[in-house]
């Protein structure tokens, strides 16, 4: 896996942005990190490389963003099992041919597709993160 260290959250999502760029339709990217890794700052990033211009927060407690069915940003931290998330209908999305973010795959991991990518964001310091892609 390649390896880029960024040094604050707006290299972060400048990284994100270029990575964007890499994806098509119907990929499905897992956002591995710790908490406060910079996992939304990346979604951000990623949305704006995609053109989409709406205000991207966690969705923590709406388990998963729709952006104009381009863009899927989901936050599976609260799922507690793979048949919560399916009872949700948030395997559905898979298949829509948008973009589809996944914080905290593992609880959901049953529903995932075979084929996905992987992005692991680790925090070095308040401001520096390794990104493995």
């Amino acid at each position: 896996m390649p390896i880029t260290i960024t040094r604050s959250a707006e290299e972060t999502e400048k990284f994100a942005y270029e990575y964007a760029k890499t994806l098509i339709a119907g990929d499905v990217v897992l956002l591995d990190g710790d908490m406060g890794a910079g996992k939304t700052v990346f979604a951000k990033g990623v949305a704006r490389g995609l053109g989409i211009s709406e205000e991207v927060t966690s969705p923590t407690y709406a388990y998963m963003n729709d952006y104009d069915g381009r863009l899927f940003h989901y936050d599976c931290y609260r799922i507690e099992s793979p048949e919560q998330a399916e009872q949700l209908g948030l395997a559905d999305y898979f298949d829509m041919g948008g973009i589809c973010l996944v914080e905290w795959a593992q609880n959901i991991a049953p529903l995932l597709p075979r084929e996905v990518k992987r992005v692991q964001i680790k925090k070095i310091n308040e401001n520096e993160r390794e990104i493995r892609f």
